[in-house]
C-alpha cells in the first residue's frame, strides 16, 4: 500500500503487528474544486463512518480505530489538506474551506448519509460543515474535545470562558508555542495538551505514532496556516441553534476543556456525554491511547 510493510513497535495481544496484517485497508485521493489532491484512508464494509482528524493530525493515527471499526463500519479517515498524505498548498487554509472539502469529500464517495466523528479542530470542521449545510447527510455526530472557542474574548465573563473552552488571550503566541515549540505559560495558553501528547502511555498510541512518523512529514510551514483561523472562531451559536442530529461527546478527567464538552451536552438536544477516567486515558487523546472502549463507545451510541 505504501510500498514498504511497518512493524509496530510494541506488540499487542490480538492485535495487528504488522501493517500487512490489517488486511483491506487502502488509501484513496480525490481533487477538490480549488484543484488541491486530498488523501483519505478506507477500510471495512457496512454503514459509512467519517473520521475529520485534528490539528496536525493525519489517518495513520487512526489505524487502530479503523481495525476496529472496520468490523461494523465502511470506515474513511480523510486527511485534510496540508496534513498526513494529502497536499500541501499555501491557499484555502479556512475552517470553512475544509468543510467545504468534507463536502465535496463525501460527494466524491456519494455518500448520502453517513456517521461523522470530528477530533479536536476536527470538531470545528463539523461546525462549520454544519453551518453551512446543515445535518442532511449526517446519520449520526460524535465530537472528541474540541473547545467551542480557543481565544478568550477580554469582555467575556469567567462563565462565558468556561463555556467556550477558552484558553488563550493571543493567538499568535499560542500558535508559535505550537508551531516553533516557543516557551509559553499558562496564563497565555492555559492548556497541557502538548504535555498530554508526549505521553506514551499508552502501547496504541505508541504505536500509532510511530507508524504516523514513519511514512508522513509534518511541515509546520503549512500546518501552522490554519491555526490563526480555528484559534478565533466562536462556534456557540452552531452548537446552541444548528445541531439537530444525534450527537456523543467524548471528553475526559485529564482534559482541559470538560467543562466545554458539559455545556456541550447541555445545550444540544438529547446529547450523549462520556467522560473518560484517568485509567481510561482521559485527556484529549483519548480515543487514539484507548482505542478499545473508544470504538465500543461509539459503536454502541452509533446502534442506538
Amino acid at each position: 500500500m505504501l510500498g514498504a510493510d511497518f512493524t509496530f513497535p510494541r506488540a499487542i495481544e490480538g492485535q495487528p503487528t504488522r501493517l500487512s496484517d490489517f488486511g483491506g485497508l487502502q488509501i484513496g485521493r480525490f481533487r477538490t474544486s480549488d484543484d488541491v489532491e486530498l488523501a483519505y484512508w478506507v477500510a471495512g464494509e457496512g454503514e459509512p463512518l467519517v473520521f475529520i482528524p485534528g490539528w496536525s493530525a493525519n489517518g495513520a493515527l487512526y489505524v487502530y480505530l479503523m481495525v476496529l471499526l472496520s468490523r461494523h463500519y465502511r470506515v474513511h479517515v480523510l486527511d485534510v489538506r496540508n496534513q498526513g498524505l494529502s497536499q500541501r498548498v499555501s491557499f484555502g487554509t479556512r475552517i470553512s474551506r475544509i468543510a467545504m472539502d468534507l463536502k465535496e469529500f463525501a460527494e466524491h464517495l456519494h455518500l448520502d448519509k453517513a456517521h461523522y466523528c470530528g477530533w479536536s479542530m476536527g470538531a470545528s470542521v463539523l461546525w462549520a460543515y454544519i453551518d453551512l449545510f446543515g445535518t442532511q447527510g449526517v446519520r449520526k455526530l460524535a465530537f472528541i474535545d474540541q473547545a467551542p472557542s480557543i481565544y478568550c474574548h477580554a469582555d467575556w465573563t469567567e462563565q462565558e470562558r468556561l463555556d467556550a473552552g477558552a484558553f488563550t488571550s493571543s493567538p499568535e503566541r499560542m500558535i508559535a508555542s505550537y508551531t516553533q515549540m516557543k516557551p509559553v505559560n499558562m496564563l497565555i495558553s492555559g492548556t497541557r495538551v502538548l504535555e498530554h501528547a508526549t505521553q506514551m502511555d499508552s502501547p496504541y498510541y505508541a504505536n500509532a505514532l510511530a507508524f504516523a512518523q514513519s511514512i508522513i512529514i509534518d511541515d509546520m510551514s503549512y500546518t501552522g496556516q490554519v491555526l490563526f483561523d480555528h484559534a478565533t472562531n466562536d462556534w456557540r451559536d452552531v452548537i446552541r441553534s444548528k445541531i439537530d442530529a444525534p450527537t456523543a461527546i467524548f471528553s475526559g478527567e485529564y482534559s482541559d476543556w470538560l467543562h466545554s464538552q458539559r455545556w456541550m451536552a447541555s445545550v444540544i438536544p438529547d446529547a450523549s456525554l462520556f467522560v473518560y477516567s484517568k485509567a481510561d486515558h482521559g485527556d484529549h487523546f483519548l480515543a487514539l491511547k484507548n482505542p478499545l472502549k473508544f470504538s465500543s463507545d461509539l459503536h454502541g451510541f452509533l446502534m442506538r
